[in-house]
């Protein structure tokens, strides 16, 4: 990577990174949407704590100005369901402070880019990209009140209604990427053959209509949705609105695994979400809904890409579930930079997900990529669809 290309790349991340922050009301700084999370002041503080620890600190071994900052937002937390921290605004610095800091650090990164190594580039760049994202979850969760307000663009058009399932043959998976074959994280290497049988899995991801159904017979309503005197509401990033039954349902793990035993289902493997996005080639993902197109999802009926087999947005509209636990690949290898970026959530208490939401980055469309969350963690822009032998 040159480095006009690094330097572009790193600012169109951060220019990403910005845009989220631009939601959050000066008032809400200190909040904390979501409350097993760090408050958003964390994040502020973190991305380029992050690239100082990583590069500055890390490779080049520079003298820090700043060793408290440098700690206090070194890292995140992924503590269980209701496991809330107990820290107090009063604990954390001021916004001045912090925007100080991460000037010095974004100018100690740009003025040694020629001397780190693409591989740490592309980890500085693709980590503030997942934040931008993951941030974006925490957003959602913010009172309307404390944020200010974005215009989503002009749907796809919606495509003519097909038969529900798609027959997959049965044939090879290749999951993972092979060493030298460009950049991935550790988790997503070595690239590896699995053999899949043939199953059948729905065309489109369930949908809002379709989750409602089995709410109606008794099961919990997903996260997002709020009850209302004439019916479904659906908080979306921006206002509540009346339940839109054709877009993809929002739900957790164990959301999606009680649905789909409740139709006689269950959730594909990462080797089936592969066979079904995949098949024998790749998937152009350009139509797909996603790379921040946009703040929430469309309808599962619309034109937004579509695999071999003929799934729809399998890439995009909302990540999806599989049944795999989120466990390494044969022969992974640890980041020596960054030995707990996959290792620390190799607990058996992790899933996978695959595909990417309106809110992912291009970059993390590729196959090899692999997402992770907890069972039931609600906050995830994701769904799933179901399979059958």
């Amino acid at each position: 990577m040159s480095l006009e290309a690094a330097l572009l790349q790193l600012r169109h991340a951060r220019n990403h990174a910005a845009d989220v922050f631009a939601v959050v009301d000066p008032r809400a700084w200190y909040e904390r949407p979501i409350p097993e999370r760090h408050r958003i002041i964390f994040y502020f503080g973190h991305l380029e704590a992050f690239d100082w620890n990583l590069i500055c600190r890390g490779h080049l071994g520079m003298k820090s100005f700043h060793p408290a900052f440098d700690r206090l937002f070194a890292f995140g937390i992924d503590p269980p369901v209701d496991s809330a921290p107990a820290d107090t605004p009063s604990d954390w610095p001021s916004i001045a402070e912090i925007e100080a800091y991460n000037r010095r650090v974004q100018d100690a990164v740009d003025s040694s880019l020629g001397l780190v190594p693409e591989q740490l580039l592309r980890v500085a760049i693709e980590h503030r990209l997942m934040h931008a994202e993951t941030l974006a979850y925490m957003l959602h969760s913010l009172p309307y009140e404390l944020k200010l307000p974005r215009i989503d663009p002009p749907v796809p058009r919606l495509i003519e209604r097909e038969s529900p399932e798609v027959e997959v043959c049965a044939g090879a998976a290749v999951l993972g990427r092979a060493r030298g074959d460009g950049f991935g994280w550790d988790n997503e290497f070595d690239a590896h053959v699995v053999d899949v049988a043939a199953f059948v899995i729905d065309r489109c991801k369930v949908s809002n209509g379709d989750y409602l159904e089995f709410v109606n017979q008794g099961a919990k309503p997903p996260h997002f949705w709020t009850q209302r005197k004439n019916g479904w509401g659906l908080r979306t990033m921006f206002r509540e609105i009346p339940l839109p039954l054709e877009w993809p349902v929002t739900a957790t793990h164990e959301e999606a695994e009680s649905y789909a035993r409740w139709r006689g289902k269950r959730l594909p493997t990462e080797a089936e979400y592969h066979r079904a996005a995949y098949g024998e080639g790749g998937w152009n993902p350009s139509r797909a809904h996603a790379d921040f197109v946009a703040w929430d999802p469309v309808s599962v009926f619309a034109d937004a890409g579509r695999s071999q087999c003929g799934a729809r947005q399998m890439v995009g509209n909302g990540w999806e579930w599989t049944s795999t636990v989120f466990a390494p690949f044969p022969g992974f290898t640890p980041f020596p930079f960054y030995p707990g970026y996959s290792a620390d959530f190799f607990d058996g208490e992790h899933w996978v997900l695959k595909g990417g939401s309106p809110r992912t980055a291009a970059c993390f469309l590729r196959p090899s990529f692999r997402n992770w969350f907890r069972g039931n963690y609600p906050y995830v822009y994701a769904g799933f669809r179901c399979v059958a032998n």
